[in-house]
């Protein structure tokens, strides 16, 4: 199961009047750490886009468990937690410099075709990420 790991360096406009990283931010991090997991697995968005594909976010479950502040390091953890062939679901864990869980969530999304923006099969438009989807949710359930 491949996970990536992103630093961010938190900035001060990302805060709130308290100091604290505005509950907004931690939803852009996780797209970061999504594109930087895309990147490790050997794919990217644009090359998606590039091929007439798009993939929106149909749901997103974020947990705040404690506060990041600024100017401590946002650590991202990703990876891919569930995929059924049409939905993909990644799980985010941000931690801050001391280890701590500051946030968890999922966000899910569908490929669609850019022309129509209806769902689509991976295994159908995008055979080898769905290939390397279908290998990710295997190995961890092999962990399991």
């Amino acid at each position: 199961m491949t996970t990536s790991n992103t630093i961010i360096q938190t900035r001060y406009a990302e805060t709130d009047q308290m100091g604290v990283i505005h509950h907004s931010q931690y939803l852009i991090w996780c797209e970061i750490g999504r594109t930087d997991f895309i990147e490790k697995l050997g794919f990217s968005y644009t090359q998606m886009e590039q091929d007439g594909l798009l993939a929106p976010v149909t749901e997103v479950n974020l947990q705040y468990k404690q506060a990041l502040r600024y100017p401590e390091t946002a650590h991202i953890a990703t990876w891919l937690s569930d995929y059924t062939g049409i939905r993909a679901t990644y799980a985010y864990t941000i931690t801050n410099d001391k280890g701590q869980v500051c946030v968890e969530g999922t966000t899910t999304h569908v490929v669609v075709t850019a022309d129509r923006f209806r769902p689509v099969s991976m295994k159908k438009v995008a055979p080898e990420w769905h290939r390397v989807y279908e290998n990710e949710v295997q190995s961890k359930r092999d962990k399991l």
